[in-house]
């Protein structure tokens, strides 16, 4: 079987698949991490894990995201999935700007999409999902970071770039994370002691609020004011602390984290991108499996590349072009997904697991 997948796990998780396999059941939490039209390349594998693999799992499953990974986990908590992944890839990918792109016309594009894909019906299912328990985040920006001058914004990505280099937990200043979640949610499920984290319960009043806000990009889109039940505040991506979201299970769980994603490595900031020490490894990634696309696979996309949001630039004025190389990626994706219900029907996951360097 050709390898379009890679598998990697923390130490725990790697003895444990060597031994045993894995199995829905062995899984108490999903993580979904920020990165925008990236999210495309890894559509299929996604679609595939929600509608069949955990399609009859009875215990609850936890969910932790950021910005399209916050979002996606809102289409996997419909009551059909498949459709919900579908609706929200189709929306996503056939968004268009004209003229000069302002973060007005963002977020009123952003806010087009969430609408076509999240009605008052799908947060009532979310909501009341069988075993899904969904969580996300979004920060509450403070001083500079909650202005929409995008000067002043600026600066304070720049204080917060800055208080990160000498320290991950000096961002206090700039920000705090606000973990939005179902009343049902267990708080123990995983551990978030690294930040100074408000929690929310998500209702039917919120829960499309605050989802935006925790995609909303500074500097390309608005920040979202006033989230019902939040502390009052300006509101932006959980990306800022939570990029690639890297939280350790709580010590009573005795499962894994499974962890979806377009890249094989995690950079748990947004601010961590250029510092290569900053990646997830050692006890932290004890328990974690991480399903990502071979480099081999990622050669075969269109233009040999995950899609990204600057597509909007490389591909100006060629919408079409555009489409159909993001069509193209997400159709390619599903390879993903069937390449992984293989691995765990035949137990192939065995020989193939890879530990996290």
């Amino acid at each position: 079987m050709s390898e379009n997948l890679i598998v990697l796990a923390g130490k725990s998780a790697y003895r444990h698949i060597r031994e045993k396999g894995l199995d829905p059941s062995d899984i108490d939490l999903v993580l979904g991490a920020s990165g925008a039209a990236k999210w495309l390349a890894i559509y299929g594998l996604d679609s595939v894990l929600f509608s069949h693999w955990f399609r009859n799992r009875k215990t609850p499953l936890h969910l932790f995201g950021t910005s399209i990974g916050a979002w996606k986990f809102a289409a996997a908590a419909r009551s059909e999935p498949e459709m919900g992944f579908a609706s929200l890839k189709d929306a996503y990918i056939h968004q268009y700007y004209n003229g000069d792109v302002t973060p007005a016309k963002v977020s009123r594009e952003s806010r087009r999409i969430m609408d076509l894909f999240l009605t008052e019906k799908t947060v009532d299912q979310a909501l009341s999902h069988p075993f899904l328990r969904m969580g996300f985040s979004a920060v509450r920006c403070k001083h500079l970071m909650a202005s929409e001058s995008n000067l002043l914004q600026a600066l304070g990505m720049l204080s917060a770039f800055d208080l990160n280099l000498l320290s991950r937990k000096l961002q206090r200043f700039c920000y705090e994370r606000t973990l939005f979640h179902d009343p049902r949610y267990n708080p123990q499920v995983m551990e978030l002691n690294d930040y100074p984290t408000q929690r929310v319960a998500l209702d039917k009043n919120n829960f499309s609020k605050a989802l935006l806000a925790s995609g909303s990009i500074p500097m390309v889109m608005k920040g979202v004011k006033d989230i019902p039940d939040a502390p009052r505040g300006v509101y932006r991506d959980g990306g800022l602390l939570d990029y690639h979201p890297a939280v350790p299970l709580g010590p009573d769980q005795k499962g894994f984290i499974l962890y979806p994603h377009f890249y094989p490595e995690i950079t748990p900031g947004w601010f961590d991108k250029k510092f290569p020490r900053r990646r997830v490894k050692g006890g932290l990634a004890d328990r974690f499996i991480l399903l990502a696309p071979s480099p081999e696979f990622v050669a075969t996309l269109p233009f040999a590349r995950i899609p990204d949001r600057r597509d909007f630039v490389r591909l100006k004025g060629q919408d079409e072009v555009r489409v159909k190389a993001w069509t193209r990626a997400a159709d390619m994706s599903y390879a993903l997904g069937d390449e992984f219900m293989e691995s765990v029907q035949t137990g192939s996951i065995r020989d193939r697991v890879r530990m996290i360097a």
